[in-house]
């Protein structure tokens, strides 16, 4: 196929995006490299990003850009015979046993404190925040948190564990402002460096642990940005464990980025540079693994917020690029730039979702009643309205 037709494939494929090739408009990408065009249509993906980290095309919006093909559902035009294998290795094997359970704290969490500092919060809170009522990151976060322990109904000298509790921030927050004990695990060694320093003091412990080597039992669990980790091979093994951990009227709480669908693998590119034996989960397959184990009390979907959210990391990262770029190179910084702005424009077309799942292991009494708002969560009229005391027990 000679280079000419490559090219023509390729814009017409984007047409049905509305986006051109040298274009005018802001989500119109300029190619600087004519090898774009084989790479793009033989490796999909791994050729999109890889090509970009290489400079050989750029956007001056790149989420308006993954927007739009994704809107248009383009990343399922372009299969290659390789996804195939893929999925095999995924189905076959299990990608997030227990001897590589810490190979994503090296590979992404261990990169350097610095990056996150820049990029995050105050709390280095990486997940999803929550935009009502909220102008800054540090607020959306806190609102995003306050939310999660109200749906907990937080109360002073619950017990509380934490799993994949990153730099700490939310275990921090929780024993300060609720007044609970709260144990944090993560697979990071420098994020549990970093919590153990900002957590002294406070009635925290962190733990350097695997979810599967977790003991001792709990007034409340929680997990945020963890559940991608996991592996549907492990969904069951996790809910399981979260059970084993629980009281008999405790609750546990759930955020995870989730999938539209049920699949084995993530995306390539992701998987590659960013997230490695990683994958979202879809509803039914959440569901599915807690059924043996829970009651699901409340499903609720705050995926909108996340396109926000990813916007303020990368305009965080970027203002910072001058201090970051003596420990980091122009191609990370590419890589970086992709990763953040293609996730938005995925969020913003609603590829993916947000989920916040609330389980209670045998159905709260006379049922659950779940805050919406932060505002909610965090009032003080919320304290004691969730009755969790159960029959006979």
């Amino acid at each position: 196929m000679s280079r000419d037709t490559f090219r023509r494939k390729v814009e017409e494929l984007l047409a049905l995006a509305d986006v051109q090739v040298n274009g005018p408009r802001p989500w119109d990408i300029r190619v600087h490299n004519d090898d774009f065009y084989p790479e793009v249509l033989c490796r999909a993906s791994l050729g999109l990003g890889e090509s970009y980290m290489d400079g050989w095309w750029d956007c001056p919006e790149l989420d308006q850009f993954f927007f739009r093909i994704l809107r248009a559902e383009l990343d399922s035009s372009v299969k290659i015979g390789t996804e195939y294998f893929r999925l095999l290795r995924s189905v076959l094997f299990n990608l997030q046993k227990p001897s590589r359970a810490f190979q994503i704290g090296r590979h992404h969490y261990d990169i350097g404190n610095g990056l996150y500092k820049a990029m995050l919060d105050g709390r280095l809170i990486y997940s999803c925040a929550c935009w009502d009522n909220a102008s800054t990151l540090d607020e959306a976060q806190e609102a995003k948190l306050d939310l999660i322990f109200g749906k907990l109904d937080l109360g002073p000298g619950m017990k509380v564990l934490d799993i994949g509790c990153g730099w700490g921030g939310a275990a921090q927050y929780a024993a300060q402002r609720y007044g609970v004990e709260v144990v944090g695990i993560t697979v990071s060694r420098e994020q549990a460096a970093y919590a153990e320093k900002s957590c002294r003091g406070l009635p925290v412990k962190i733990a350097l642990l695997d979810y599967r080597d977790v003991e001792g039992r709990f007034d409340r669990v929680f997990s945020i940005g963890m559940f991608e980790h996991v592996g549907f091979k492990n969904y069951g093994t996790y809910m399981q464990k979260v059970r084993e951990c629980l009281k008999e009227d405790g609750l546990f709480l759930l955020h995870t980025i989730g999938s539209n669908r049920s699949s084995y693998t993530i995306d390539p590119w992701i998987e590659r540079y960013i997230f490695p034996n990683s994958m979202l989960p879809s509803a039914k397959q959440i569901c599915s693994a807690a059924e043996s184990f829970f009651v699901v009390e409340d499903f609720h979907n705050i995926g909108s917020n996340y396109d926000a959210t990813l916007m303020h990391w990368f305009r965080n990262f970027d203002s910072n690029w001058d201090t970051l770029k003596t420990s980091y190179d122009e191609r990370f910084y590419r890589m970086w730039k992709y990763y953040l702005l293609s996730c938005a424009g995925s969020f913003r077309a609603r590829r993916n979702q947000v989920w916040q799942i609330v389980l209670s292991p045998k159905g709260v009494p006379g049922g659950y009643k779940p805050p919406r708002y932060s505002r909610e969560a965090g009032s003080p009229e919320r304290a004691g309205k969730i009755s969790l005391s159960v029959s006979g027990e």
